[in-house]
């Protein structure tokens, strides 16, 4: 009977007689049998050329039914034995594409999908892998599309289709004729084969949990299997819109559809507060929420009380409250709430349990803060906001442990002293580029990160109040124009930044654990004292003025000290045994034009460059580990020394008036000194010695 219902269908589509009803069940019936037989050069009745405007349209294609499908070759008899291509894809929604390509773009949303559908079983669907420009067999499915006449790249495509593909298709050549077998006989070329492969349901669950929504629509389209898989709930769960064109009824769909979701952004989205007024009764349990750049009024803030699982709120380049009313925020289970770059008059939060507030860059000339567990506030680039209000601000919030108020240029210090009143746990404090605060009279003894960048009011005397905070870990003070000194004695202070101080003179900086010192552009700069057991590294490079450098650092590995031209040859005693360096691997004292004797005895140190010290006459080392040395430059070198060194090979010929030499090295292979025309006298003590150039050398010796 049912093949007898399909001949019918098939023998009524030639016919076209009947009234408009009879004419469209017989499309109907024939669209049902092309579906189940796989056509490939089937097509939907003629259309009419749509209207020059824009319009939205739908194309519904019936229910593929496995059940009620014939076999191919039931068809090829009822058809008298011709073989039936396969229905393609753009044959079906022509009418679509053709207007995609016309001009506009073509829209795809959710459509309603039937239980039958997400329930049959997908064991034994495969996907078929095409060779480049091969036409991919596309089946039966459902769709809704809607033209639009404008096309972004961000604009989102949702789309779920039912496309069944078995494989079963014919090898067919660039004209899209049948090859047969018989015409490549043995085996195939890997070129016109097409490759099967079956894809697990664990495979394709894992394999689609690395892409996005965009891409999980794309893939959807492909067949029943993928489509079922792309619409799982684990991976909607996120909703990242950023920047997308979504309609209101599509994103009210997605919603219902998926009430699991835990983190929404629609930044960027136009009428966003719209989408989420009408989609909050489906937000249960949205977590984060993120918005951006449009007008959020009262109305927005209050639906959020519909969202009892809310614990992160961020919003971007927005305009907040209806311009003359403030806005309130006001949330019972608010954890974190990001305020970037908005505009409002008055802003009040009201959220017992929020832990972070962030008002950065937003424009507004008065806050108002009830939050008791408050741990961190951000008031950065606030410019319009008074030195009233942020002390009002941060002082109702006993429980602050990190407060940032830079380019705050109405900040003084007697809102510093306040906050320090009230706020005893404060541990990390950001005050920069805050021109009336000049820390003194200050005291933070909970403070462990400071940071006084471009601060003009900070002085010398600004050091007593620093050293009050004893926990302090990192200090930054950079561009303190009027600093000239800096002494303390911090025992927990790990990192220190001095940058571009131009008063700046004399450091005497004592700490047991500091690790890390940056020094630099610091012209003035001519004593310097470090007291440290765990620093490594010490640059302090094009330090012109620098003359005195002290170093108790029994962990210090490498100093790089170049361009200091005022450094004298008492710095040698630094680096020698006994000299506070013990452990000294690496030292580089480069265009140090002031260094006229070096003698350096230490046991540790290993590569040595004195390159461009051009004032340089005598070399002494003593420095039985040492391997590499770099005398480039050293045009004035006189009398030379290495007596014991580690070296290898030794290359003098750079040194023309070198004219006394003494060479004490156990390792050396190589050495060469053409060019050392006045060399008078060398005593060279290389046992392994294999290779001596002591061409155009006036006279030398060995002993």
């Amino acid at each position: 009977m049912a093949n007898e219902g399909r001949m019918k269908g098939v023998q009524g589509v030639g016919g076209g007689t009947g009234d408009e009803e009879d004419g469209n069940e017989e499309v109907r019936e024939e669209l049902e049998l092309a579906l189940s037989l796989g056509w490939r050069s089937w097509h939907l009745p003629p259309r009419q050329e749509p209207a020059p405007s824009s319009h939205n349209w739908t194309a519904v294609l019936p229910e593929w039914n496995p059940d009620a499908a014939g076999s191919s070759h039931d068809a090829k008899t009822a058809l008298g034995g011709q073989s039936i291509p396969s229905l393609r894809f753009r044959d079906m929604l022509g009418g679509i594409l053709d207007a995609s390509h016309a001009g506009g773009s073509v829209e795809v949303g959710w459509g309603n999908l039937d239980e039958e559908d997400e329930d049959r079983d997908l064991q034994n669907k495969r996907l078929r892998v095409q060779h480049f420009g091969e036409e991919g067999p596309l089946h039966s499915g459902l769709l809704f599309c809607r033209e639009s006449p404008l096309h972004s790249e961000h604009e989102l495509e949702f789309g779920l289709s039912l496309f069944p593909n078995d494989g079963s298709e014919s090898l067919r050549d660039a004209n899209n004729e049948i090859v047969d077998d018989a015409e490549n006989p043995g085996e195939r070329n890997s070129e016109g084969v097409g490759i099967r492969m079956d894809l697990s349901d664990d495979l394709l669950h894992l394999i689609f949990s690395f892409l996005g929504q965009k891409d999980l629509c794309r893939a959807g389209v492909t067949c029943k299997q993928w489509r079922s898989a792309s619409v799982h709930d684990d991976f909607w769960k996120c909703l990242k819109f950023e920047n997308t064109r979504i309609s209101l009824q599509n994103f009210v769909n997605i919603c219902r559809r998926y009430p699991s979701v835990t983190e929404l952004n629609l930044n960027g989205v136009i009428n966003a507060e719209m989408l989420v007024l009408e989609a909050i009764v489906f937000l249960r349990h949205l977590k984060t929420l993120t918005m951006g750049k449009g007008q959020l009024g009262g109305p927005f803030f209050q639906a959020l009380s519909e969202c009892p699982l809310l614990t992160a709120l961020t919003v971007n380049d927005a305009s907040l409250g209806s311009g003359i009313q403030e806005a309130t925020i006001k949330h019972g289970g608010l954890r974190e709430l990001h305020i970037f770059k908005c505009r409002a008059l008055r802003i009040s939060v009201r959220c017992s349990q929020l832990q972070i507030l962030s008002l950065r860059r937003t424009g507004m000339a008065h806050v108002s803060l009830n939050c008791p567990q408050l741990l961190e506030l951000d008031f950065q680039s606030c410019h319009k906001l008074s030195d009233n209000a942020i002390r009002q601000a941060a002082t109702a919030c006993p429980l602050l442990a990190k407060l940032d108020m830079s380019s705050c240029s109405c900040v003084t210090d007697e809102t510093l002293r306040d906050i320090g009143n009230s706020c005893p746990s404060l541990s990390a404090l950001d005050a920069s580029n805050c021109p009336n605060i000049s820390f003194e009279s200050v005291k933070l003894p909970m403070l462990v990160d400071l940071r006084l960048l471009s601060c003009e009011g900070i002085t010398s005397a600004s050091m007593v109040a620093i050293a009050y905070s004893r926990l302090l870990e990192a200090l930054q003070l950079d561009n303190c124009s009027l600093l000239t000194s800096v002494s303390l004695d911090l025992p927990h202070l790990k990192n220190m930044s001095l940058v571009h101080l131009r008063k700046f003179a004399e450091l005497n900086l004592r700490s047991p654990v500091l690790s890390y010192i940056k020094v630099s552009r610091c012209s003035v700069l001519h004593r310097v004292s470090i007291t440290s057991t765990t620093l490594q590294k010490l640059v302090l490079q094009k330090q012109e003025s620098l003359s005195s450098l002290s170093l108790q650092c029994h962990n210090l590995i490498d100093v790089d000290l170049s361009d200091c031209e005022s450094l004298t040859n008492a710095i040698c005693e630094v680096f020698s045994d006994g000299g506070g360096c013990p452990k000294l691997r690496s030292l580089i004292l480069d265009n140090c034009e002031s260094l006229s004797i070096v003698e350096l005895n230490s046991s540790s140190l290993v590569c040595l460059s004195l390159a461009g010290c051009r004032s340089m006459t005598c070399l002494r080392l003593s420095c039985p580990n040492l391997q590499h040395v770099n005398l480039d430059g050293c045009d004035h070198l006189k009398n030379a020394a290495f007596c014991p060194v580690g070296l290898e090979s030794l290359n003098l010929g750079i040194c023309p008036k070198l004219s006394i030499l003494c060479i004490e090295a156990p390792n050396m292979s190589i050495m060469e000194l053409k060019g050392c025309g006045v060399l008078s006298e060398a005593s060279i003590n290389c046992p392994r010695l294999t290779s001596l150039d002591a061409s155009f050398c006036s006279l030398w010796m060995i002993h």
